[in-house]
């Protein structure tokens, strides 16, 4: 589908417009790819109202699956979406929309075919629901405009309930100025807007979060704002021709246009501007331009306008605010920290997993103990002043960590973690603790890293942007790995033709047994346990040989067997490995 996308993205990059859709979202290969990138999520093992998960759809064929979202493509009716709230660290809930799975299947297919469409067109600092991006894009991009532009004067926006007040007929007349045309793709993308809720009825306005599609759609509900505050000043077009940007840059700073820039991720965005008169005016223009133009409300609490020279200002869990650098106080940079909320998380969630290895002492709740700190680790060492913050965090949670679990826990040194662990926390000297061999992770131990900004070369949909995602796959040939693709084994589920893709992709194209290079048709994908034994297709029982290694793994007759050794010319180290499948398949050892 790949060269389909790239045709997509590019078509939108000129500003054409799509009429025939439909076609390419019900082609085979497009419905095959959706069940590949729906099986790896993890909320696919969530059922919806029929009760059905991935598993139901794992043991069908690939000709049954396609059949069937075609047959739904052609006269689609949404079945009920499940309801579930899922609490939220301030006590209140958060409502989930659970779509079933063969309509997450379709509109995975209509995702696929519309996001290189759309991301052609969305602004290049947006960053939420995104290929590529991430929070820590949207965190540097923030931090760049203040330190290198010197913008200190910030607008905080809050939408009350963004994705349940979406307008529906908005989004829809905003879908089609994005180029989209087919009028039998709009009518699928309205049904599923107003899929009927279980125990609540059919909505008249929002996105279903908990929809496959719902992120892109509502990124297209706020591309139009992204657009209009960046017309204001950054892409304002100007009737006067300029060599350089600096020289556009210079003639606005001489008009009487409001200096201005927006970082948004989902619907928590920043606008920055150059004075306190002109972030007062963009405050009044974007709420307005809300609340005409989107239909949507603001929450007046919440939203406020900020001098980040005296005040802080929230955004992703970072709070932000401008120091003078050294002496002078000519230069200012900006400090970030953990949020209020997020250290109480961070607290909340650490404390469970102690209370967890107290009830259950053993290697498995060690383990998820560190998982936690270094998830919080990873995530919160773009601030700053992360090691402060950390400290801070250590020093409530040490005695908790000291006193419940004094009876269980044993004195341990460095050298007692494993040499991953080592690495990286090298050069700290807390006191270690350890259950039997799994040593406790220091809580404070992390150190300030600088993320960078997004490259706006990488991208999805382009040969070059694609280089610097898929520097892994150049060791596969391109050739082999395309006829892998695309040629399936009949009358076999759907779950073993796409893991067999997987278990090539993941040894490289090469035989696990000789780590030879495979070919066009010298390659067979194995069971480890023999299917009519197991029944199992999963990626876990299948290994990818060279054919006549698979002879080998099968063979009796010892003298075939013979033969076969000889001309192969398998080591010690090889023959081990065809013993061991051999063992798997209940044959005797060679």
């Amino acid at each position: 589908m790949q060269h389909c996308f790239d045709n997509l993205y590019a078509q939108s990059v000129n500003g054409q417009n799509f009429y025939d859709l439909m076609k390419l979202i019900s082609s085979d290969e497009n419905i095959r790819l959706a069940y590949r990138n729906i099986k790896r999520n993890s909320g696919s093992k969530t059922a919806g109202t029929n009760k059905l998960t991935i598993e139901d759809v794992k043991c069908l064929t690939i000709e049954e699956v396609i059949l069937k979202v075609q047959s739904m493509l052609q006269s689609y009716a949404p079945q009920k979406v499940r309801r579930v709230f899922i609490p939220k660290a301030n006590g209140k809930v958060r409502p989930l929309g659970i779509p079933t799975i063969w309509d997450r299947i379709l509109q995975q297919c209509i995702l696929q075919v519309l996001e290189p469409i759309c991301e052609a067109k969305f602004h290049k600092h947006s960053y939420g629901f995104r290929p590529n991006r991430s929070t820590h894009h949207a965190k540097a991009r923030f931090e760049s405009l203040i330190n290198l532009s010197g913008l200190y004067h910030c607008i905080d926006v809050d939408i009350k309930g963004f994705f349940d007040n979406v307008n529906h007929s908005k989004l829809l007349k905003q879908i089609w100025s994005l180029g989209i045309r087919d009028k039998s793709l709009l009518s699928i993308i309205s049904k599923l807007l107003k899929a009927e809720i279980e125990c609540e009825g059919i909505p008249t306005k929002g996105v279903p979060q908990g929809g496959i599609l719902s992120p892109l759609l509502s990124n297209i509900v706020l591309n139009e704002l992204d657009w209009w505050v960046s017309d204001q000043w950054e892409t304002f077009k100007s009737n006067h021709p300029y060599k350089h940007n600096g020289s556009k840059v210079q003639a606005l700073k001489k008009s009487n246009l409001k200096e201005c820039y927006i970082v948004r991720y989902a619907d928590d965005f920043k606008v920055l501007c150059r004075t306190r008169s002109q972030v007062i005016k963009m405050n009044y223009a974007i709420k307005d331009f809300l609340n005409t133009r989107l239909h949507l409300e603001t929450s007046e609490e919440k939203s406020k306008v900020i001098n980040l020279k005296k005040n802080s200002s929230e955004f992703l869990g970072f709070t932000f605010k401008v120091k003078s650098k050294g002496k002078t106080r000519m230069c200012y940079v900006v400090h970030s920290n953990m949020t209020k909320k997020a250290k109480s998380n961070a607290f909340i969630k650490i404390k469970e997993s102690v209370k967890a290895i107290q009830k259950k002492p053993c290697i498995e709740t060690v383990w998820h103990f560190n998982t936690v700190v270094m998830g919080i680790q990873n995530y919160y060492s773009a601030a700053t002043q992360i090691t402060n913050n950390l400290i801070e965090l250590n020093s409530y949670l040490h005695k908790t960590l000291y006193n419940r679990l004094k009876n269980v826990r044993k004195e341990a040194k460095f050298s007692d973690m494993t040499s991953t662990l080592q690495k990286r926390y090298k050069g700290y000297e807390p006191q270690y603790f350890k259950i039997r061999s799994m040593v406790f992770v220091p809580i404070y131990a992390q150190r300030h890293k600088t993320n960078l900004c997004f490259s706006q070369d990488t991208c999805n949909y382009t040969v070059n942007g694609r280089e610097k995602i898929h520097q892994n796959l150049k060791a596969i040939n391109k050739n082999v790995l395309s006829y892998v693709m695309k040629n399936f084994i009949p009358n076999r589920t759907i779950e073993y033709n796409d893991n067999r893709i997987s278990k090539f992709i993941a040894q490289y194209g090469k035989c696990a047994v000789t780590g030879t290079e495979l070919g066009l048709n010298d390659w067979h994908c194995h069971h480890k346990i023999p299917y009519h034994l197991s029944k199992d297709d999963r990626f876990s029982n299948l290994i990818v040989i060279h054919e006549a290694v698979h002879r080998l793994v099968h063979l009796k007759d010892t003298e075939k067997i013979k033969a076969l050794l000889q001309s192969l010319q398998l080591n010690k180290n090889q023959k081990e490995k065809v013993n061991e499948l051999r063992k798997q398949c209940k044959n005797t050892v060679i």
